[in-house]
C-alpha cells in the first residue's frame, strides 16, 4: 500500500489480509488430497507408485477494500468470475 503497487498471489489469506487478489488451488482441499496419500503410504504404497496431482480447481479472490484503496476499478468480467469478493 505505501508504494501504491497491486499485488497478486495464489493465497487466499493474503488477499484476505489486504492484497489485491488471490488466484490459486482451495487450500482446505489439498490438504484432504494430502491427508489421502499420507494415509496410503502408512499402509505401506510406495510414494512412486502414487499418481501426481494437480489442482482440478483454483478460487479467485478479489479484495475491493484494496482495490478502492489504489484507486483500481476491477472490470466486471473478472468480478463475474470471482469466487469470493472482499468487500
Amino acid at each position: 500500500m505505501k508504494y501504491r503497487v497491486p499485488a497478486v498471489s495464489k493465497l487466499r489469506r493474503i488477499a484476505e489480509s489486504g492484497e489485491l487478489l488471490s488466484y490459486g488451488p482451495n487450500l482446505l482441499d489439498a490438504t484432504r488430497r494430502l491427508a489421502y496419500f499420507v494415509d496410503r503410504i502408512l499402509r505401506g504404497a510406495t510414494p512412486a507408485d502414487l499418481p501426481v496431482e494437480q489442482a482440478s480447481r483454483l478460487e479467485l479472490v478479489v479484495n475491493m477494500k484494496t482495490a478502492a484503496k489504489l484507486g483500481l476499478t476491477i472490470p466486471p468480467s473478472i468480478l463475474a468470475r470471482a469466487d469470493e469478493i472482499i468487500e
